[in-house]
Parts: C-alpha cells; structure tokens; sequence
C-alpha cells in the first residue's frame, strides 16, 4: 500500500540521485537502505519506496514515520483491494479490465487501486446503494434480463465453458471457484447463465 498516495521513488531513481550505476548501488548500498526504507509493496516484485523516507536515508537524517490508519487516498495493490472484496488478486485485475472495477492507475510499473474505489466497490455492488434503488413515485426502470446481467464473472464462465470441452459442470465451477474466488455454488450459476447466454435462450440476451 502507498498511504495517502504519498509521492514514492524506486531504486533506479534512489541510485540516480546518487550519482551512482543502479547495479553498483545495489550491491554496495541497497542492503542496509531496504533494511531501513522498507519497500511499500513488499507482496510486489516492484520495489517502491515512500519518497520522503528514501531522501531522509539519502540525507543522514532521521527516518520519519509514516502516516498510519487508513485513508481514501491509500493506493491499494491488488492483494489489499480483494481482501476488502474477499475475492481473488486475479480476479481484480479481470474486473478492472471489464469495467467492473475502475482500471486503477500504475505507479512504477505496480498497478494499484484507490481505497475509495474498492470500498464503493464493496459497499455498492451493481444495482445495489447509491443510486441503485428506486426513490418513491419514480416509475420502475428496466428488469434485469436475468440475474447476473452486467456481472463480469460471466465472460470468465463462458471462456471457461468453451476451454472444457465436456468436463462436467461442477468440475469446471470448482477450479473456478479455487482460481477466482467465490462458492462453486455461485460459479455453478454463473456457467448455466454464460451457457444460457450461448445459447440464445429466451430472455437472457446481453
């Protein structure tokens, strides 16, 4: 997690501030800095530094103390934002490319998503919350056509439907249930709507 979107650096920037080759840097100085300026994405390959720690290092000064608590700025990776949604890592980076969850924003090359955004996420499901509901002496608007309309796990069910030949349905809603997140109930659901949806089945048109 970055907090508060804090401004951050990498290594490659720590080195060049410097005055000294990255590979130089890391075999002469990265030990003790990692061991002072722990990495905000410890789960990540990108190794990410709050930028105000690393120039206190770089300074001889104190290392000064994060801010703690969450915040709605905090910039979350994807293990932390499916925590919050009890889902899979994988499955959050299939929502934000469906459009489920908003794409996030990239920072040094680690994708992350605003604590906001999961929380509205969590707390707002589609059709769900604010603006979700109907307010009193507004006419009904439009029914879902079935019940996982507009549900991303759809494309996920029918791909998986097309990959497994004649693999028995609750075979393929276990492993997908074990790579996404969620019961193989649900995932069972979701395979005989994306069938449905193959199908043409009457009122379950996209």
């Amino acid at each position: 997690m970055i907090p508060r979107n804090r401004p951050v650096i990498n290594e490659a920037d720590v080195a060049r501030r410097l005055g000294v080759p990255l590979a130089t840097w890391r075999r002469r100085d990265a030990p003790d800095f990692r061991r002072r300026v722990p990495s905000l994405l410890p789960e990540s390959r990108y190794l990410v530094y709050d930028l105000a720690q690393a120039e206190a290092y770089i300074d001889g000064k104190p290392i000064p103390a994060l801010p703690a608590g969450e915040h709605p700025d905090d910039l979350l990776t994807a293990d932390e934002a499916a925590a919050i949604l009890g889902i899979n890592p994988s499955t959050i980076r299939a929502y934000a490319v469906q459009g489920y969850l908003p794409a996030g924003t990239t920072v040094y090359g680690a994708r992350l998503w605003p604590r906001r955004e999961v929380n509205e996420r969590r707390d707002n499901p589609p059709g769900q919350g604010r603006g979700g509901g109907r307010r009193a002496g507004e006419p009904q608007g439009p029914r879902k056509q079935h019940p996982y309309e507009g549900d991303p796990r759809l494309r996920t069910a029918a791909d998986a439907l097309a990959a497994a030949d004649d693999a028995p349905k609750g075979r393929i809603a276990a492993e997908l249930a074990a790579e996404h997140g969620g019961t193989p109930r649900t995932w069972e659901r979701l395979l005989t709507a994306a069938a449905a949806l193959q199908d043409g089945a009457p009122g379950t048109h996209p």
